[in-house]
């Protein structure tokens, strides 16, 4: 085993996480970590890492096994690179005994197997998406463990994480390699369709259970057609006992004539039974739980047509992100856009919310404009110092929720706040209660449009079930950017997918259809970036073999020190044939208009108005590239032709 953690209990203040948790993992084993937001799951996985001391428990791993921990939180000083970022993390990794360059080797390889086209290595990390952060944390984590760690801990791993990336991961933990790879891997996920695809056994952490955890071998179906028969059978237990306490109560009734043999050890299982009905029926108790009460309002309006957009276009610093679009919202529309992150969701969103003008075409509103009510990605809707009290109840200690009041301490519990954490600020809350606090605020709203923009973040997946059918059962229209495909499998009518490389945008009707499209773009991309690698080392090739047919014939003193102290001066000539004499004789002249290319290249990755641009940027880094290998290629060869005159 790789790691065994036995008894595992943990308590913040008065508050007991989980108690007596025992878990294995042995080499191949991809566990994934579910559970109830609070549950601790973070806390247990850092426990597991080393990073945290469980109050009681004991977590023992597998001599010189190396382990890896990749928080949830992707946290970069401004102004570091990835490349510097890797070769940091890659310095600490046995493997390269203190090199620096072998470090940075290592550090660009782990980078590229990871996805990072070369451009993008060297672009400071502030300017990098979230989903492009979080793929840094893992290549960093990698690159301090040598590439191939025994065990890699990863915490919401697909959070931020575009579609691309998510099926990179999915195949990264999936199929080994030999350069790099994980032994085994515990992920904590509130991802379905990824815990479908990558889990080899699901633990769910939760108090629904006798020793707080219920583990399942397999995938996420497996797992849940497991829970579905441990909670029946749990239900029935309680009912059996509550059966037998009710007989016990109707013998403790009677007098003390009726009970008079074996009256001292009956009452003792009377006890036993009564204490054991109480903690099944907690923990049955916690099982139907579920997760927030999520129930939008409505605005009531009946107007036919809600948004109409044509032909609409929006760029940004010279790229086009999508143009040529039409779009039309009416009550009871629910669309989903998907694309690569940084590929203009969001923009579109504003666009369509009327936040933002498009560069062409028009977007009509109904009159008067539909109210709008958004769940923005990185929550930042409420100040961080704002109570909770005040955020999800601004008006006094009642709120009118669909022409009913509700006091606050039971609007509260309906999103699983304790009556303690209503003076707690927002900024002190777990990313799941921040969601949950945005939720409750929207709800109090009246909307004839809502806008979800990554509203899958931080919640568990009770709470995510509970929202997809608030959002199924909301008459008025819905926007939906989000990764999770479970959800837009089941709330999506329609899917505009955007980020192709020609700016056009495919709308289609089903989950697998707007798959199929992010592929071709994928692949349009690829071919993009290889016939500009192309063109760039022709242009190269073609500076170099202009400069070698007008040099004139090189004497032999002109040779480096180097080349000729190497020569063997006695028929020096006499290898080579005419035309690679002829090639070598130009050598000098050729390396020279190749260095004059590579110093104009490095220009101009270093020129301000390239760095601005992130689309130039990549072609100088590209064309800077290519340069690098050619003034490569031609001292090797130079030296090629060096060794076979010199015999």
């Amino acid at each position: 085993m790789l790691l065994v953690a036995t008894d595992l209990s943990k308590s913040h203040g008065l508050r007991e996480l989980f108690h007596g948790v025992s878990i294995s993992v042995a080499d191949g084993d991809r566990v994934g970590f579910i559970g109830p937001n609070g549950a601790g799951k973070s806390t247990l996985l850092r426990m597991l890492a080393g990073a945290e001391e469980p109050d009681e428990g004991i977590v023992r791993t597998q001599r010189g096994a190396v382990i890896v921990y990749v928080p949830q939180r992707d946290d970069f000083d401004d102004g570091l690179t990835p490349r510097i970022a890797a070769t940091a993390a890659a310095m600490k990794a046995a493997s390269v005994h203190g090199d620096h360059h072998e470090a940075e080797v290592l550090g660009s390889m782990i980078l590229g197997k990871l996805g990072f086209p070369e451009a993008r290595m060297d672009e400071p990390v502030e300017r990098l998406s979230g989903g492009w952060k979080k793929r840094l944390s893992i290549a960093c984590g990698l690159a301090e463990s040598g590439g191939t760690p025994d065990l890699l801990l990863l915490d919401e791993p697909t959070n931020h994480l575009d579609v691309e990336g998510i099926r990179w991961l999915e195949q990264f933990l999936s199929r080994s390699s030999n350069d790099i790879r994980a032994g085994a891997c515990v992920f904590i996920t509130h991802d379905r369709a990824f815990l479908e695809r990558v889990a080899t056994r699901v633990v769910e952490l939760s108090r629904a259970y006798p020793q707080g955890t219920l583990a399942a071998e397999g995938n996420y179906s497996e797992f849940l057609r497991r829970r579905g028969e441990f909670l029946e059978g749990q239900a029935r237990a309680e009912a059996v006992l509550a059966n037998e306490v009710r007989i016990d109560d109707a013998w403790l009734g009677r007098g003390a004539q009726a009970r008079r043999t074996k009256a001292k050890g009956r009452i003792e299982d009377s006890a036993e039974r009564r204490e054991e009905l109480g903690a099944i029926a907690e923990r049955n108790a916690a099982a139907g739980a579920g997760g927030a009460r999520v129930d939008f309002t409505a605005s009531g309006r009946r107007t036919r047509r809600l948004v109409h957009a044509t032909g609409i276009s929006k760029g940004f610093e010279g790229r086009t992100l999508f143009r040529d679009l039409d779009l039309e919202l009416i009550p009871g529309d629910r669309l989903g856009l998907m694309g690569p992150n940084g590929s203009g969701k969001t923009t579109l969103l504003r666009i369509l919310c009327g936040d933002l003008a498009a560069d062409a075409g028009t977007v009509r509103f109904a009159d008067p404009k539909p109210r709008i009510v958004i769940l923005r990605q990185q929550r930042t809707d409420i100040p961080p110092d704002t109570l909770l009290r005040d955020a999800i109840c601004p008006h006094g200690d009642v709120v009118d929720f669909q022409g009913r009041p509700m006091h606050i301490t039971a609007w509260s519990r309906r999103f699983l706040f304790k009556d303690a954490q209503l003076l707690q600020t927002i900024g002190t809350l777990s990313g799941g209660e921040r969601a949950r606090a945005h939720i409750a605020a929207m709800m109090l709203e009246p909307a004839d449009i809502l806008v979800l923009d990554e509203p899958t973040n931080d919640l568990d997946i009770p709470t995510l079930e509970v929202l997809e059918e608030a959002v199924e059962s909301f008459p008025g229209a819905v926007l939906l950017v989000t990764h999770d495909r479970t959800m837009l499998k089941r709330l999506a009518k329609t899917i505009a997918v955007i980020g192709a490389p020609d700016a056009s945008v495919s709308v289609v009707a089903s989950l697998d259809q707007a798959l199929a499209s992010l592929e071709r773009a994928e692949r349009s991309v690829q071919e993009r970036d290889r016939a500009a690698r192309t063109a760039a080392q022709r242009a190269v090739a073609s500076e170099t073999n202009a400069a070698m047919t007008d040099a004139p014939a090189a004497p032999s003193h002109a040779t480096s020190p180097a080349v000729s102290a190497a020569a063997d001066t006695s028929g020096q000539r006499r290898r080579l044939n005419f035309k690679e004499q002829r090639e070598f004789d130009g050598m000098e002249a050729a390396v020279e208009a190749a260095e004059r290319a590579h110093a104009l290249a490095e220009a101009r990755v270093g020129e301000p108005g390239i760095a601005a641009n992130h689309a130039k940027m990549a072609a100088a880094c590209q064309a800077l590239e290519v340069a690098q290998l050619a003034v490569t290629t031609l001292y090797a060869r130079w030296q090629e032709l060096e060794s076979k005159r010199g015999g």
